[in-house]
C-alpha cells in the first residue's frame, strides 16, 4: 500500500509538471491570434457598440480558453479518479485486515476471559498456560496491526493508529506483568490457595510459614519487575485520550473502557506500593532474621465497643520467632490496673457516664479512634506497671470477631476445665457459641468472689495457636482471607515502634490510622463508644446517610443521619439476678469526624448540646445519645465544609474497628446511590 501511494505521488507530480509547461508555453494558435488582438485595426463597429470590453474574446480566444479549460478538468478529473482509486484500493485493504484483527482480537477476548476464570478459580498451572497462549495471540496480533502501517502519515487517521499501536504496546507490558506475577506466586500457590505445585506443601503450618519468611527476600527482584512493566504500561495508556472517541459504538462501551483500562493500572501500581513494604519488613516483624520480637496483645470486646474497636478487656505478652508464637503471660485487664497505681483525672467525656470511676484507668485509654494515638497514651504508663516489661516491639489488639472467624476455619476447640468453643450460632443470643460462652465466664454475676475471670483468653489463644499450626494445607488459603479481612475490617490492629516496620503496617491499612485520602477533599467517620457498660453492641445495627449539596462559595452543606437500631429484647441487668446481662441501655458517646475549618449548622438527636473543636487535623462534632432494647435511634448532623471541585465530588469513609459492615446511602445533588462501607472507601459523584 506505500507503494501504491509512492507512485501515485510520483505520477502526480510529472502530471502538474507537464501542465505548467503547458501554461507558460504558449501554442501555435496562440501565437498567431495575438497579433489580431493587439494591433486590432479595423475594429468591429456593432462588437464595440454592444459590449465594448470583451471585443478581445473572438470566437477563436474562445476555442483557445475552452481546450485550456478541458486541459484543467481532464487533470482534476484524472487525480480524482486516481485518488478514488486510491481510497478504494485503501479501503478494501484496511477492510480485510480490520477482518483479520477482529477475529484475532475475538480470540484475545475469549483467552483473556479464560485467563481471568482461571486465576479467579484459584487455578494457576491453567493461568499460566493461558497467559502463554495469550502472549502468542498478541504477537500475532500486533503483526496484523502492523500492515497498517501506512497509516501513519496519514493526517487525522495517523493519531488513531498510534493510539492503536499503544494500547498494543499496554497489552505487551501487562502480560510481562501477568508472566512475572505468576512467577513470584508459584512458590506460594498453596499458602495463597492456588492450585499448582508451590513450594510449601509438605510439613506442618509451622514449618511452611517459617519457610515463608526465610524467601520472601526473593520476591523483591520479581516486584521490580512487575513495578516496571506497569509503569511502561500506565506510560503507553496515557498516551490515549479518551475525550477523541465515542461514548458507544453499537452498544459497546468505548470511552469508558479506555478509562477504566488506565484507571485499573493506576490502581495496580498503587496496590504494589502498598504491599511492597510490608513483603520486605514482614521476615523481620516476625522474628525470622534472627532475633526473635516481643508484642503485647490487647483483647478487645467489641460487644462493648470503644473508639479503636472495643474494651480493653484482657491483654497478653508474646514472642515471635520464625513466624511461630509462644505466650509468655496472660491476664484480666483488671488485674493490670491493681497494679497501675498513678492517679490521673479520668477524661470529661468518659466521666459523664463512667460514673463509677474516679480516675482514668488503663482498660479505659483507648479514647482515640486513631490506635496509634491511643496505644501511644496506653503504653505511655503501662511500661511503668510493676511487674510489665518495658521492651516490647510495639502492640497488636484483635477483638472477638477475628477469634471466631479463625474458628471457622480450624473448626471447635476443647480447653480443660472451661469446655468446648465454636463458631455455631448459639441460639440463646443468635451470636457465635463462643461470644455467648466467654460472656458466660467472663461477665456472669456470681455469689461467690471469681478468681482470674478472664484467664480463659491466654489457654484459648494458645489452643488455636497450637490448632492453627497443625492445621492442614487446605486451610492455609482460608486463613490467609482470615487475615486480610481482619486487617480490612480492623479486627486486627497493630502499632510497631520502629518507625520503619510501622510505615509497612501503615501501608497495609493495619495501623487503624484516621487519615485522610491524598486527593481527597471531603472525609466522614462516625465514632461511637458504649459507655453504658452492657455488651448491646452484639445486637446494634446502623445506617447512615448523607446528602450534600453542590458546592457553593467554596463550601459544601451536608447531612449526615445515622439510624441505629437494638433488635434484641433487654436482658434482666439486676446484679442480684444473678443473670447474664448482654443487652441493656446504651449510652453512647457520638463522635464525627469531617475536614478541618467545617462550620456545625444543626443536629438532631442528641440528648445535650454537641461540642465542636479540632482533633487529629480534623473538626470533631460530638454529643450523647441514648438507645433502648428493641428501638431505634436517630442522630443528625447538619454542617459545612470548604469544598473547591464543582464538578467530581469524592469522600473518604473511615469504618470504625468493631463496626459490622454498614449500609450508606449517598445523596449527591439529589442523585441517590447505596453503597455498603466494609472497610475505608472512596466513594466518588459527579455534583
Amino acid at each position: 500500500m506505500q507503494k501504491i501511494l509512492s507512485n501515485f505521488s510520483s505520477k502526480f507530480k510529472t502530471l502538474t509538471s507537464k501542465f505548467k509547461r503547458s501554461q507558460d508555453e504558449p501554442t501555435t494558435e496562440e501565437t498567431a491570434v495575438s497579433p489580431e488582438l493587439i494591433s486590432n485595426n479595423q475594429p468591429n463597429q456593432q462588437e464595440n457598440e454592444l459590449s465594448p470590453q470583451f471585443s478581445v474574446l473572438s470566437p477563436k480566444n474562445f476555442k483557445l480558453l475552452d481546450k485550456r479549460w478541458k486541459k484543467i478538468v481532464a487533470v482534476v478529473l484524472f487525480v480524482l479518479v486516481f485518488l478514488l482509486s486510491i481510497a478504494l484500493v485503501m479501503g478494501l485493504y484496511t477492510l480485510m485486515v480490520g477482518k483479520q484483527l477482529m477475529s484475532e482480537a475475538n480470540q484475545l477476548e475469549v483467552t483473556g476471559r479464560d485467563a481471568y476464570a482461571a486465576f479467579k478459580a484459584q487455578n494457576l498451572p491453567e493461568t499460566e498456560i493461558k497467559i502463554t497462549v495469550l502472549n502468542e495471540q498478541l504477537e500475532k496480533i500486533t503483526q496484523t496491526y502492523g500492515k497498517l502501517g501506512f497509516y501513519k502519515s496519514i493526517p487525522l487517521i495517523r493519531n488513531y493508529y498510534l493510539d492503536g499501536a499503544a494500547g498494543l504496546q499496554a497489552a505487551d507490558h501487562g502480560l510481562n506483568a501477568a508472566t512475572t506475577a505468576i512467577a513470584a506466586i508459584t512458590p506460594y500457590a498453596d499458602v495463597l490457595g492456588f492450585a499448582g505445585e508451590g513450594s510449601f506443601e509438605g510439613g506442618s503450618a509451622e514449618n511452611r510459614v517459617k519457610l515463608i519468611l526465610q524467601t520472601l527476600e526473593k520476591v523483591t527482584p520479581q516486584l521490580d519487575q512487575i513495578e516496571d512493566e506497569l509503569q511502561a504500561m500506565q506510560t503507553a495508556l496515557d498516551e490515549i485520550n479518551p475525550n477523541h472517541y465515542p461514548v458507544q459504538i453499537k452498544g459497546k462501551n468505548i470511552r469508558s473502557t479506555i478509562v477504566k483500562a488506565q484507571d485499573g493500572v493506576g490502581t495496580a501500581i498503587t496496590a504494589l506500593t502498598q504491599f511492597r513494604p510490608i513483603i520486605e519488613k514482614l521476615p523481620e516483624i516476625a522474628g525470622a532474621t534472627g532475633e526473635r520480637k516481643k508484642y503485647l496483645v490487647l483483647f478487645q470486646n467489641d460487644n462493648e465497643l470503644r473508639p479503636t474497636g472495643g474494651f480493653l478487656t484482657a491483654y497478653a505478652v508474646i514472642y515471635i520467632e520464625d513466624g511461630v508464637v509462644t505466650q509468655e503471660k496472660s491476664d484480666d485487664i483488671y488485674e493490670l490496673d491493681k497494679k497501675f497505681n498513678q492517679r490521673i483525672e479520668i477524661p470529661e467525656a468518659l466521666g459523664r457516664y463512667l460514673t463509677t470511676e474516679k480516675y482514668w484507668n488503663l482498660r479505659d485509654m483507648n479514647t482515640s479512634p486513631d490506635f496509634r494515638e491511643s496505644m501511644s497514651q496506653f503504653y505511655k504508663y503501662y511500661k511503668d506497671v510493676r511487674g510489665e516489661p518495658s521492651n516490647v516491639d510495639g502492640i497488636i489488639a484483635i477483638d472477638t470477631e477475628l477469634l471466631t472467624n479463625l474458628m471457622k476455619v480450624v473448626g471447635p476447640i476443647e480447653i480443660a476445665g472451661y469446655g468446648t468453643f465454636s463458631a455455631e450460632i448459639d441460639k440463646r443470643c443468635d451470636c457465635p457459641q463462643i461470644i455467648y460462652a466467654l460472656s458466660e465466664i467472663i461477665t456472669r454475676p456470681t455469689p461467690y468472689l471469681r478468681e482470674d475471670r478472664k484467664g480463659i483468653l491466654g489457654p484459648l489463644m494458645n489452643n488455636i495457636l497450637s490448632k492453627l499450626y497443625s492445621s492442614p494445607r487446605a486451610y492455609m488459603a482460608q486463613l490467609f482471607e482470615v487475615g486480610l479481612k481482619a486487617v480490612d475490617e480492623r479486627s486486627l490492629q497493630a502499632y510497631l515502634f520502629a518507625d520503619d516496620k510501622q510505615q509497612a503496617i501503615e501501608a497495609i491499612n493495619a495501623g487503624g490510622r484516621l487519615t485522610q485520602a491524598q486527593g481527597v477533599e471531603d472525609f466522614v467517620a462516625v465514632v461511637d463508644a458504649n459507655l453504658g457498660g452492657a455488651k448491646s453492641n452484639l445486637f446494634i445495627n446502623y445506617e447512615v446517610e448523607q446528602v450534600v449539596s453542590a458546592p457553593e462559595n467554596g463550601r459544601i452543606t451536608k447531612t449526615v443521619t445515622v439510624t441505629y437500631k437494638n433488635s434484641r429484647y433487654a436482658d434482666n441487668c439486676n446484679l442480684e439476678a444473678g443473670k447474664l446481662c448482654l443487652n441493656s441501655t446504651l449510652r453512647d458517646w457520638f463522635r464525627l469526624y469531617v475536614p478541618a475549618n467545617a462550620e456545625l449548622i444543626e443536629t438532631k438527636g442528641f440528648i445535650e448540646e454537641p461540642n465542636s473543636y479540632e482533633e487529629l487535623g480534623f473538626t470533631v462534632f460530638d454529643s450523647f445519645f441514648t438507645l433502648e432494647p428493641e428501638a431505634q435511634a436517630k442522630v443528625q448532623v447538619t454542617y459545612s465544609v470548604p469544598y473547591t471541585n464543582k464538578t467530581e465530588y469524592a469522600v473518604k469513609l473511615w469504618k470504625q474497628g468493631g463496626v459490622s459492615p454498614f449500609k450508606t446511602i449517598m445523596d449527591v445533588n439529589g442523585n441517590q446511590e447505596e453503597i455498603v462501607v466494609g472497610k475505608d472507601t472512596i466513594y466518588r459523584a459527579n455534583f
